[in-house]
């Protein structure tokens, strides 16, 4: 098939657009105050996915009416492959302009998956030097079993929302010299990073390749893993982050398909020991994509999402690797992505060296945010003349309840 560039959606083919039609990445909408269904962004408009079954311009077996891409996704990659070649074909400068799409400005954006189960891992090596240093100082930075294989958690699937939502600070244990405290959270952080999207059901008891998980991936979200470091370092010994993680998850509503990343693989950083055999990769599985967060507006930190040591593929490998089923909707958390330089840190707790040097801003001098900081997650992938984004990540902070 011959490479489509442009679209008769003019918006798509403007330099700079997130949505070009090289992306096409899947979410959920409604509008009118309407029920909530499927749709693809395209330029400054959004496909509507379930008109388009009702026309008959495409076939996911009634999957699009749903508020939620599940069912699609369920569908599995030949599907997943249709689709997108039909809605490259409708899209293109010469496709159908009477395919239903509706203003991106008229709708409202929700979670685009119903999310199964949550699990985030501490995969970028500078982030987990960095917060070694901080604890336990330069010498035993690295957990001896870091570089073997991927460190997660199983975090809460009920608090994951959408971008746009609004987060309010939690309440806790916090630690004092005269014992602990319940107070509101004074050390409130964001975490930059990358969520996969499981694409495909594992059976309880049978093991995933690395190639094998690749192809379970459905796509990618921007995720922002908000942290209570003062609870979690009264908590986190000797099971780690629990009521400092739970509070509180941001996805971007627009998740980005495989497909889309395919031209953007990218090596990681290179590795401390050999891994053993069932993490090994056949190709590369990070990508090279943009990243940065801003705080009010104001970008304080750029990265990339190929300083990873570990990609989503070997993540997925390692937690199938006891025999734990995996299932569609299943979101896993890169970790927090922070390149070697503190303008490339992916959280407040490294950029300030633990509260120590605040980061001058032009809301003010930050150590940990604060109540009405609005922080904001972006990412994109730069192609030949397009551009393949992920739209924003975002979050305001509201005070506790007390």
């Amino acid at each position: 098939m011959t490479k489509v560039n442009r679209s008769w959606v003019d918006a798509a083919n403007a330099r700079g657009c997130d949505f070009p039609i090289q992306n096409l990445p899947y979410g959920v909408f409604s509008t009118g105050g309407g029920a909530p269904r499927c749709g693809v962004a395209i330029g400054d408009r959004i496909v509507d996915l379930a008109a388009c079954e009702a026309a008959g311009l495409l076939d996911a077996g009634g999957t699009f009416a749903a508020p939620q891409l599940n069912d699609f996704i369920a569908l599995g990659r030949d599907r997943w492959a249709a689709i997108r070649a039909a809605l490259s074909a409708l899209l293109a400068e010469d496709g159908n302009r009477d395919t239903p799409t509706v203003a991106m400005a008229d709708a409202t954006l929700h979670l685009p998956i119903r999310v199964t189960e949550y699990t985030d891992f501490y995969a970028s090596k500078n982030h987990a030097f960095n917060v070694g240093v901080l604890f336990r100082g330069p010498e035993n930075a690295l957990p001896a079993q870091w570089t073997h294989m991927p460190i997660g958690y199983n975090g809460r699937a009920s608090s994951v929302v959408v971008s746009g939502t609004d987060v309010i600070r939690p309440m806790g244990q916090l630690k004092t010299d005269a014992g602990p405290v319940w107070a509101p959270c004074q050390r409130l952080d964001l975490e930059l990073e990358m969520g996969a999207i499981v694409g495909a059901d594992s059976t309880m008891g049978e093991r995933i390749g690395v190639d094998q998980a690749e192809q379970m991936i459905f796509g990618y979200v921007l995720l922002n893993d908000w942290s209570a470091r003062d609870i979690q370092a009264w908590e986190y010994q000797p099971l780690g982050p629990f009521q400092s993680k739970a509070f509180a998850t941001t996805i971007s509503p627009w998740v980005v398909t495989t497909a889309a990343l395919e031209p953007f693989r990218s090596e990681g950083p290179e590795r401390v020991n050999p891994l053993l055999p069932y993490l090994h990769e056949s190709r590369p599985g990070l990508y090279d994509i943009n990243l940065s967060w801003s705080l009010n507006d104001e970008v304080l930190s750029r990265t990339n999402y190929n300083v990873m040591y570990y990609s989503s593929a070997q993540q997925l490998a390692h937690h199938a690797s006891s025999g734990c089923p995996m299932r569609v909707g299943d979101l896993l958390g890169s970790g927090t992505i922070s390149g070697p330089t503190p303008d490339s840190t992916g959280a407040l707790l490294e950029m300030t060296e633990g509260g120590k040097k605040p980061v001058k801003t032009g809301s003010g001098e930050r150590k940990f945010i604060q109540d009405g900081d609005r922080i904001t997650l972006s990412g994109y992938a730069e192609g030949d003349g397009y551009r393949i984004g992920f739209g924003s990540c975002t979050g305001k902070v509201l005070p506790a309840k007390e």
